[in-house]
């Protein structure tokens, strides 16, 4: 019975190894304030938004489900959090986009990243993404630089971008 247990905890425990490297609530703390309030929801959009994402984006969803975390003060906004999980190579990351309530994005956090580690980003290509509106269309080899070594890394995370900001446009902008 023993070895049925051992057995069980293992399969279920196994897709639980990612490397998370940071919880998404201490990131928004870290980026709004460590005294901001940070509730998480997830938004399970219609058909029809989905498609505007998607089309707006210029990238494919591969959810229409997304989490998202406010962070305020007392009545005041403070800003977003979007956390997308997509494929780099065969397995995924998990990057949470940092929106201001002036529609900036702030920054990025890589909350888990399932690749090796030497695929992950550093934190000089990873400052790219402060200070950037999200009007903006970003592009790997464009707006953004590839990463020698770790080209899927930066095309996962630049496309997450657009998709984040699309999901911020239609959702959250405003509300």
């Amino acid at each position: 019975m023993k070895i049925i247990y051992l057995i069980i905890f293992t399969l279920i425990a196994l897709p639980l190894s990612a490397k998370v490297l940071i919880s998404p609530i201490d990131a928004m703390k870290q980026s709004f304030g460590a005294n901001a309030t940070v509730v998480k929801k997830n938004i399970l959009l219609k058909n029809e938004q989905a498609k505007k994402i998607q089309t707006n984006a210029k990238t494919k969803l591969s959810s229409k489900i997304f989490r998202t975390f406010k962070a305020t003060k007392g009545s005041e906004v403070l800003g977003y959090g979007v956390l997308i999980n997509k494929k780099v190579r065969s397995k995924n990351a998990v990057v949470l986009y940092l929106i201001s309530k002036e529609s900036t994005l702030i920054g990025i956090e890589i909350i888990a990243f399932n690749e090796p580690m030497e695929y992950i980003p550093s934190k000089k290509w990873i400052s790219q993404f402060e200070n950037i509106s999200t009007d903006k269309q970003l592009n790997v080899g464009r707006e953004i630089p590839t990463i020698t070594g770790a080209t899927l890394s930066a095309r996962s995370i630049t496309d997450s971008s657009r998709l984040a900001f699309a999901f911020y446009n239609e959702m959250l902008k405003a509300k």
